[in-house]
């Protein structure tokens, strides 16, 4: 009676279904659709974090189709330029629907929806406490235009003070004898507009580290700003799809 069992229990491993033989494989099969994402910022007066998902509605991330993307952030602000002196703490989230574009391994996706901003500013006089909301427009672009090179864009616009942003990077493909894999390296341009308030940034980007199964981008330069002297600037971002 245990042969017997023990037959059937191989028999039924032998000639199940793949899916059923091999619950892991069936698993890897499954495209993906989901990434995870997250940022930190950093300089002499600010520091700024966040966090983010962006889920691939239709199919897999691999496939037109449209897109959700949601995003939280934090961050901490000495302004010494303008009165009143204090710190001043920021929180923001925005949910985003739109549709992505896939040819290869380039994709353009544009997005639409709604933008947040709470403000608090502490200073010897106490507390001031802000809530803005509008609408944001938002897009990005990745694509390998020629053999060994990359090129990333991304822009907003938020009616949430008249907002305006945008980033340019383009990037060369490291020697992939190096071990790192694929690995770009270039300059990147950076601009930020809203109401009273302006920035500009000039610095080099190292795009696509793979570390931990993650997708690594350091960058790091020099920026200048309406508000206070010209100072150097660092990121970290990285994102994980599953």
């Amino acid at each position: 009676m245990i042969a017997g069992a023990r037959l059937a229990a191989v028999a039924a491993v032998a000639f199940a279904p793949p899916a059923l033989a091999n619950g892991e494989e069936s698993e890897e099969r499954l495209p993906l659709s989901t990434v995870l994402f997250a940022s930190l910022e950093a300089g002499p007066a600010k520091t700024f974090a966040a966090i983010g998902m962006k889920k691939a509605l239709t199919g897999g991330l691999a496939d037109s189709g449209f897109r959700l993307m949601v995003k939280v952030g934090v961050s901490q602000e000495e302004t010494q330029a303008r009165r009143p002196h204090g710190t001043t703490y920021k929180g923001e989230a925005q949910s985003l629907l739109g549709y992505e574009w896939r040819i290869g391994s380039t994709f353009l996706a544009l997005y639409g929806g709604t933008d947040y901003e709470g403000e608090q500013h502490e200073a010897a006089a106490g507390s001031v406490l802000l809530n803005r909301y509008g609408a944001r427009l938002h897009g990005d672009l990745w694509m390998t235009p020629l053999t060994g090179t990359m090129l990333q864009a991304s822009f907003y616009v938020s009616t949430i003070n008249g907002r305006l942003w945008g980033r340019v990077a383009p990037g060369w493909l490291l020697p992939r004898d190096m071990g790192v894999g694929d690995l770009y390296l270039g300059p990147e341009i950076e601009a930020f507009r809203e109401r009273e308030y302006g920035k500009l940034r000039l610095g080099l980007h190292l795009t696509g580290l793979r570390l931990f199964g993650l997708s690594w981008r350091l960058s790091g330069g020099w920026q200048s700003t309406s508000d206070r002297p010209s100072e150097a600037y660092a990121t970290l971002g990285l994102h994980w799809q599953r």
